[in-house]
């Protein structure tokens, strides 16, 4: 068992979160077939697990390396000999109880039980930042989750023989109006309501690089979806701006609006500064700007790392007040918004 790149954690509202992946291969000559994982706390001896983790829920949390999803999810629970699994991990704990330094797992299977895979819980600097985009009513789209069908939190990729996650914590940032993105013609991209709206810079820094020119896409879900240009790796992000945070990290604006990058390769920036405007260019099913935090100023082969956003509101469950968020990263599906409510 390990873990490939260790986590650290996020606060939002009651609770701190660690996500991070860890893999799981079989050198026995028998199958194996996964019971509990249990993640401890690796400096105290006979501690309650943090967080425990049955088969039903790992059968969610399982993905088997080369195969698409079996259809009898007990199925990816076995792991033959020679098999490998990532099980993609989500540790929740109560902010007012401390998160230990450091974690350990133990795997236990229907005849052994082995435990290792030690990991620290602050690996990366947490970086204060200002919002993307400004105003109302922001869909964090497939933002910082475990869910399944999260394409982000499940995007690990190939490159260089060796397996990472830039869009570990990225949020689509859709602009919404009771729950729909798009008023009108879906076809056409100035139907959608995140469409042309401001990308703001979030603190402080150099832009490392800044590309313009590739058009926006017909909007389309599905086999709807054609890109206007063939997707690489050079235009799968479409227009694109980089900014570099400094220690190490690097800030993502994808799918940009063709004609409205405002800066270019080696300017500064300060904080709250429009860069560009929203598109779909790249492989953007529909306008929404892709925005994340990671590792390398090359795309995709850096580490997805977590970052926190100054003051934010949510809406209150049921109706009710909206819940204000200072320094915390929000969650997938929240519906957030930025500024000052008296003067929105």
């Amino acid at each position: 068992m390990r873990v490939p790149f260790d986590p650290t954690a996020f606060p939002n509202g009651l609770n701190s979160y660690l996500l991070y992946e860890l893999y799981l291969t079989n050198f026995a000559q028998t199958p194996i077939t996964l019971n509990r994982i249990e993640v401890l706390d690796a400096d105290v001896t006979g501690a309650p697990p943090i967080g425990s983790f049955d088969a039903t829920q790992l059968k969610a949390m399982v993905q088997v390396y080369g195969a698409m999803k079996t259809a009898d999810p007990k199925e990816k629970l076995t792991l033959p000999p020679g098999q490998s699994v990532v099980v993609f991990m989500s540790v929740v704990v109560n902010r007012k109880a401390p998160m230990p330094s450091k974690l350990i797992h133990r795997v236990i299977a229907a005849d052994s039980m082995v435990q290792g895979a030690e990991i620290s819980t602050r690996h990366n600097a947490l970086h204060v930042l200002s919002p993307p985009v400004e105003g109302t009513d922001w869909l964090a789209a497939d933002g910082p989750s475990n869910d399944e069908d999260n394409h982000h939190r499940r995007g690990i990729i190939v490159l260089d023989g060796r397996t990472v996650d830039s869009r570990r914590y990225a949020i689509d940032w859709k602009r919404v109006k009771n729950e729909v993105s798009f008023a009108g013609d879906s076809r056409d991209v100035t139907s959608y309501f995140s469409y042309g709206q401001a990308v703001l810079a979030v603190a402080n820094g150099r832009v490392f690089m800044a590309r313009d020119g590739l058009p926006n896409n017909i909007p389309g879900h599905n086999e709807a979806f054609h890109p206007a240009v063939p997707l690489t790796l050079d235009t799968v992000s479409g227009n694109t701006i980089v900014l570099d945070l400094g220690s190490g990290q690097f800030v993502y604006y994808m799918h940009l609006k063709p004609g409205s990058v405002l800066v270019r390769s080696g300017d500064f920036v300060r904080k709250g500064q429009m860069l560009a405007r929203i598109g779909a260019s790249g492989d953007a099913r529909e306008p929404h700007l892709h925005f994340e935090v990671t590792t390398s100023s090359t795309l995709l082969f850096g580490e997805g790392v977590p970052y926190l956003i100054d003051h934010f509101r949510t809406q209150g469950g049921g109706g009710g007040q909206p819940v204000i968020h200072v320094n915390e990263l929000p969650l997938g599906k929240s519906v957030v918004s930025f500024g000052d409510p008296e003067h929105e």
